[in-house]
């Protein structure tokens, strides 16, 4: 007999209210008051907003632990430690479109917090699509299972160097049909009006290119925290705080980059155990302390394995 999927009751109106406003004010003061005047984040700083979003997201957690119990808590720092970790893709992946586009350091920062606050709004319509599918069709969960074994598999692979075209990117096609584009660009806005006409500038095309490349990270992260718990609360709140902190990493990893050369490895595995566990997930309860410590146990051997054999690459 199939066990139920919603393992826990809806959380009452007041829970997502706070939440939210919490984190709408949290982005109002990033950008309204810290982050006011366009400049270059230092590695220092961004190191020192990753502990204010990690401690942020613990208290949230302890916050869980208190109201909901140490179950769903567990759950929290388990999606929170898989999405956060997963998100170090998205960063390379940045720092190559940044560099494409030669977007001066200073300008980053608003590129990265407009396109993750568009990122905060397409995850919240993917984690609650997902859900639902699975809590109506159940063989859905393999299919996610075989999506992120698929995606660990290829992730594991040597990539080729094709390079970056983000001229094939449907989005950013329509986006040149549907409005002109300036030739260079414009300091730090997204659209200007020359001689009264609305005109796109590359900072828009860039932000385009960041957004459509969060949607597809995050066919990959949401149904990994999914594999962990179908708790829609805690799902969201755990992918959220994720994400939130994802501009601060992306600042503190480009500047230490060579810390991770192997975290693609220990990622590959993470979503392989991940779509596998979904897999058996009608045959094998896999607890979630288990599960929170192969995770643990693969992120610190690919740390190690980084800084213990930081030339391996070299030789071939």
């Amino acid at each position: 007999m199939t066990m139920p999927l919603a393992m826990f009751s809806p959380m009452p109106w007041w829970a997502w209210t706070g939440f939210l406003a919490f984190i709408a004010c949290m982005l109002a003061l990033d950008l309204g008051v810290f982050n006011r005047r366009s400049h270059e984040v230092s590695v220092k700083e961004a190191l020192v907003w990753c502990a204010v979003w990690f401690s942020l997201a613990m208290g949230f957690n302890l916050l869980v632990s208190a109201k909901l119990g140490p179950q769903p808590a567990l759950e929290f720092f388990t999606g929170y430690l898989v999405e956060l970790c997963l998100s170090v893709d998205n960063v390379f992946v940045f720092i190559v479109i940044f560099q494409y586009f030669r977007v001066e350091p200073r300008h980053q920062h608003r590129v990265l917090f407009w396109g993750i606050l568009g990122a905060v709004l397409m995850r919240a319509l993917f984690i609650f699509a997902g859900i639902s599918l699975i809590n109506a069709f159940h063989w859905i969960i393999y299919l996610f299972g075989a999506f992120l074994v698929y995606t660990g598999v290829k992730l594991a692979l040597p990539k080729k160097a094709d390079g970056f075209a983000p001229e094939k990117n449907p989005l950013i096609k329509l986006a040149r049909r549907v409005l002109p584009v300036t030739p260079h660009f414009e300091g730090g806005n997204f659209f200007v009006r020359p001689q009264g006409r609305l005109h796109a500038t590359p900072l828009f095309i860039v932000l385009l290119v960041i957004e459509t490349t969060d949607v597809m990270f995050a066919l990959d992260s949401i149904p990994a925290v999914i594999a962990i718990t179908r708790n829609e609360f805690v799902v969201f709140t755990s992918n959220i705080f994720a994400i939130l902190g994802l501009r601060s990493l992306y600042f503190a990893v480009s500047g230490i980059m060579q810390l991770f050369r192997y975290l693609n490895v220990g990622l590959a595995v993470i979503l392989i155990f991940v779509g596998l566990k979904m897999l058996a997930s009608h045959y094998i309860d896999v607890p979630i302390k288990l599960s929170l410590g192969i995770i643990g146990s693969v992120l610190a051997i690919s740390v190690i394995a980084s800084v213990m054999i930081p030339g391996a690459e070299k030789k071939h």
